[in-house]
């Protein structure tokens, strides 16, 4: 699809919302209103779309957006991270929070539309980067902020390695997460825990942990 045709399928699919821990920041996401929350990976598969993680804002995400912006000092004045941005909710809160910049990383080429739509739709400016970036050295951020990445072990190791190395060199790196299966065992300071309402058919379940924590530097 053409970006115009990403973007208007995006805006046919979604309803503009605010996640529920989230307030001040509106996105476009899937509800159980909308065709893309019927929408099965055979359907996304035949459309040749991946699955639509980016119309959802998941709830590691929700609590490290909320923790950002109840401190704001943790970005202002620094150039900011989203890894695996998804909707883009992270970085939002960053800019909103001062960043001096902010980077949206996301491979998802239908995710980085989204991120682009919603940070027009928040007034923020966000760059969005599509590349994959995990093991770029020396990395230009001060703060990397990773919500809800944790859900598959391939990925979770070689980003945790990475995200290790680059708090080494000096950056916060802060980890939102639910408790999924994959998230370090250790080298977690965790800093805020919060509970995040979840849809039934998005997590099983009415509301989960999200866990905000500073991961350690590699020895």
């Amino acid at each position: 699809m053409s970006p115009a045709e990403i973007a208007a399928f995006i805006r046919a699919n979604t309803v503009v919302a605010a996640p529920p821990l989230v307030p001040e920041i509106s996105l476009h996401l899937a509800t159980e209103i909308t065709p893309l929350w019927q929408a099965t990976e055979v359907m996304l598969a035949e459309a040749q779309l991946p699955p639509p993680y980016w119309a959802f804002a998941w709830a590691g995400g929700q609590a490290l957006a909320r923790h950002v912006l109840d401190h704001p000092e943790i970005v202002r004045d620094r150039d900011v991270l989203d890894f695996g941005a998804g909707s883009g909710l992270l970085a939002l809160a960053a800019a909103r929070s001062g960043a001096r910049s902010v980077v949206a990383a996301e491979i998802d080429s239908v995710a980085a539309a989204a991120i682009a739509l919603n940070a027009a739709r928040n007034d923020a400016v966000v760059a969005v980067e599509t590349t994959d970036i995990i093991g770029r050295r020396p990395a230009p951020w001060h703060v990397i902020l990773v919500g809800d990445m944790c859900y598959e072990r391939p990925l979770a190791e070689r980003l945790t390695a990475w995200l290790r190395h680059l708090a080494r060199d000096g950056a916060t790196v802060l980890l939102g997460d639910p408790g999924r299966n994959y998230v370090p065992k250790s080298g977690l300071e965790p800093l805020a825990r919060y509970r995040v309402p979840t849809p039934l058919d998005l997590e099983d379940r009415e509301w989960r942990e999200g866990v905000v924590s500073r991961l350690a530097s590699a020895d």
